[in-house]
């Protein structure tokens, strides 16, 4: 049992002038055990920034954020994290699998496992052929695929993905949104992706928590109906839960502009 849970976070970020920006405004909500959370909100209102939160990269001003784990308990290792970003940030002078091999040298994953688990994620990915090539010969998305291999290959409790989709184009993303959730439904992780893509959450998410515009609070924490494999974007069903999830965005909008 591995999940994130947030309570009252509260994030300022310094201005140039001396004062304080507020980004978090007592945010508040937990992740699925298993399966994916979407974090879905306007741009720049501070998904990212909580995303870095519990990568354990940024720090809360005030509140709590805590993955919450039965592993001490049991007396097993710490949970583990794996973070897929926007950019791949591949080593572009290394190899696919040397990029791999880099993520569980950090983590010191013995090396007798490496192979491995290099054979298992790259072939979950489609890759396994590509090993030995150097990331600039690979098209964007085949990087991006490269990305969620290295955060997988450290067999993460919890994958964090910050709009790993956002810079590919339609079909790509299309294809490449599919294969995650498949992988995603087998594995059995808690994931949190964040996203400003009404669809992509729909599609994507388990669980969709509704962030305000900035300062970000939460307004609406959704379970989808659908379960992982039985989201087809063309059903009529599907198709209607968008179309609700968005009006209940554009509502949110709306109630801000006039607030």
């Amino acid at each position: 049992m591995v999940f994130v849970q947030v309570e009252r976070a509260v994030k300022f970020f310094p201005r140039e002038d001396g004062s304080y920006m507020l980004v978090l405004n007592g945010v508040s909500f937990e992740t699925k055990e298993q399966g994916i959370t979407c974090l879905l909100g306007p741009s720049g209102c501070g998904k990212s920034t909580l995303l870095n939160v519990i990568a354990g990269l940024e720090r809360v001003d005030q509140g709590r954020v805590e993955i919450v784990s039965n592993h001490n308990e049991l007396g097993t290792r710490p949970p583990q994290l794996g973070y897929v970003f926007q950019d791949p940030r591949l080593l572009n002078w290394k190899r696919v699998e040397d990029n791999l091999n880099f993520a569980l040298k950090g983590m010191a994953i013995p090396r007798a496992e490496w192979d491995d688990r290099l054979n298992k994620y790259l072939e979950m990915v489609g890759l396994l052929e590509f090993r030995k090539q150097y990331p600039l010969y690979l098209s964007g998305g085949m990087r991006q695929r490269v990305g969620l291999a290295r955060a997988l290959v450290i067999e993460p409790d919890i994958l964090l993905m910050d709009e790993p989709y956002s810079k590919l184009d339609q079909l790509t993303a299309r294809k490449l949104r599919e294969d995650t959730l498949e992988i995603c439904a087998r594995l059995k992780h808690s994931t949190l992706l964040v996203t400003h893509d009404v669809e992509e959450a729909a599609y994507m998410g388990d669980r969709i928590v509704i962030f305000s515009a900035r300062p970000a609070q939460i307004v609406e924490v959704l379970d989808n109906p659908f379960s992982p494999l039985a989201r087809d974007l063309d059903d009529v069903r599907f198709i209607q839960f968008k179309k609700q999830l968005l009006q209940t965005v554009l509502n949110l909008v709306q109630e801000k502009e006039e607030a």
